[in-house]
């Protein structure tokens, strides 16, 4: 009853600190696996698996070292960030033109294509992994870049087209109609018009398609061996058939993260704005 007997501006009070105290704690059960894993990097294997887990421990640079003087980790380090940044490169490449066509034309046959491209999302990604195997063997592509880059296009390409197909449906046609009338052709008023637009849309696919190449695992495992081994599958290099060498695991972890954070902190103004754009009207 004492809550109903609150003013207006304590009820509003009480509701920010709710819903601060919510966020919160949600924040920290989405941070706390990040802080523990930061954390095990620089133990000793005698403290990683003491229990109860130990808080004040002396740290310890020697999983670093110890991932960072392994070889192969660069090298897994850098077919990442030649598949991941070309799967982007590519999706959008071959995404955004797309999207644009199917957002401003109208045809037979449209809204079962559209269903098409959105099934490549909705299908397991363990249905293409056997076409695909077989397809690359025949075509001696296998542990190669140019295979995973194929493959991650299969889910790419799909988020892009529907994600930009929205961003472009939302632009007036009147912006485009009024560059044409000044003269401007198509391909003019979709690169120098249309796209500086839809910057947010195309900061938003380009994180997320970057994230999914950089952190996917089955087609790495299946398509990969030795040379186009990416760092999902190095990662897991630490995990013994008998033992699990949790320090450099994570260590290991922490530092696959590092590119990740690099390239968001580079499109964070785009992505914020893509996911913001539309919640307000008017």
């Amino acid at each position: 009853m004492r809550l109903f007997s609150l003013d207006a501006a304590q009820r509003k009070r009480l509701g920010s600190i709710l819903n601060t105290s919510i966020l919160l704690i949600i924040t920290i059960l989405f941070f706390l696996p990040i802080v523990w894993a930061c954390l095990m990097s620089f133990k000793t294997r005698v403290d990683a698996l003491a229990m109860p887990p130990k808080w004040v421990f002396k740290p310890t640079m020697a999983n670093y070292k110890a991932v960072w003087g392994d070889g192969r980790f660069l090298k897994y380090t850098k077919n990442s960030l030649i598949i991941a940044a070309a799967s982007t490169g590519l999706g959008l490449v071959l995404g955004v033109p797309a999207a644009y066509s199917l957002a401003r034309h109208r045809f037979k046959g449209q809204r079962a294509l559209l269903l098409g491209i959105l099934s490549t999302r909705m299908i397991p990604p363990v249905a293409f992994v056997i076409p695909f195997f077989i397809i690359f063997t025949r075509l001696s592509l296998n542990d190669t870049h140019t295979a995973v880059i194929i493959m991650h296009l299969t889910i790419i390409l799909g988020y892009v087209i529907w994600m930009m197909r929205s961003y472009f449906m939302d632009i007036p046609k009147e912006i485009e109609e009024a560059a044409l009338v000044d003269g401007c052709s198509v391909w003019q008023t979709f690169t120098r018009i249309v796209l500086p637009i839809s910057a947010p849309g195309l900061g938003t696919s380009a994180i997320f398609s970057f994230i999914f190449s950089w952190n996917e695992f089955l087609y790495a495992m299946v398509m990969t061996t030795v040379e186009a081994k990416t760092l999902p599958l190095g990662v897991y290099n630490w995990v013994a058939y008998e033992e699990i060498m949790w320090g450099e695991l994570t260590a290991a972890s922490v530092i696959a993260m590092i590119p990740v954070i690099i390239f968001y902190g580079f499109v964070q103004k785009a992505l914020v704005r893509g996911l913001t754009m539309g919640a307000v009207k008017g």
